[in-house]
């Protein structure tokens, strides 16, 4: 695979074969919530949240919906900090792979108000659901900068309030890094490969500033999060 940093790579990441099920995914989906745990990944996505329904009333139900969900860490995070303020929420998780989305299921135990479903974000039934905000972490990279613009036009119809999105800043540094620390630490063959194909697949800001021009997104902002993540917060 050649390396190159000038423009978004092609290649497939290992996780987007949508037949993936077992062990291998299940290490997969557990070190990937320790990498955002471990470098402020979550914060980024959780301080925009903040950020979005910090004008909203805390008994106004708000339905937040997580698209690429993987183990449902976030959701649960999200969970937590709702109980603790006291507001109220329904959360969804979607993900294509039943597997994954069963994982999560299984891992939600005494969440009463999340639930995970298999969906595909193009299929049509899915685009006619709407929310109050949709977040996508470490999700966006997985498309064609085509596929993008479409999703977004489509999610902008679909969120009443907002979407947030948190990627991959793509640069020499996250990349070698990445590869250096999940192939010391890592024990998932998964990981190894497709973190670092991550960064290769993910975004610099001329990118995503393209993708949003051409979903006729004028208003939104946009800023580098450590460790090289882009915050992307659209409002409705």
């Amino acid at each position: 695979m050649k390396i190159t940093f000038h423009s978004r790579s092609v290649a497939e990441e290992v996780m987007d074969d949508l037949n993936c099920e077992g062990e291998v995914v299940n290490q997969t989906l557990r070190e990937l919530d320790v990498i955002n745990r471990w470098l402020g990944g979550n914060v980024v996505t959780l301080s925009a949240l903040r950020q979005m329904w910090a004008s909203i009333p805390l008994q106004q139900n708000l339905a937040i919906a997580d698209l690429g969900c993987g183990s449902g860490e976030m959701l649960r995070i999200i969970g937590r900090i709702a109980k603790k303020q006291n507001r109220t929420v329904t959360l969804q998780g979607f993900d294509a792979n039943p597997h994954i989305t069963t994982y999560a299921t299984t891992h939600s135990n005494g969440f009463k108000n999340i639930s995970f479903f298999a969906a595909n974000v193009f299929d049509a039934k899915f685009q006619q659901q709407s929310f109050d905000i949709i977040i996508a972490t470490l999700f966006t990279h997985h498309f064609t900068d085509q596929q993008l613009t479409e999703l977004l036009r489509a999610w902008k119809q679909q969120a009443r309030v907002g979407i947030i999105i948190n990627d991959i800043h793509r640069h020499p540094l996250a990349y070698y890094s990445i590869k250096w620390l999940t192939l010391v630490f890592s024990k998932s063959e998964m990981v190894k490969y497709d973190a670092p194909l991550s960064v290769l697949r993910a975004f610099k800001k001329s990118d995503l500033e393209k993708i949003l021009n051409g979903a006729g997104i004028k208003h939104y902002t946009l800023r580098w999060r450590w460790a090289f993540r882009w915050q992307l917060i659209i409002p409705a």
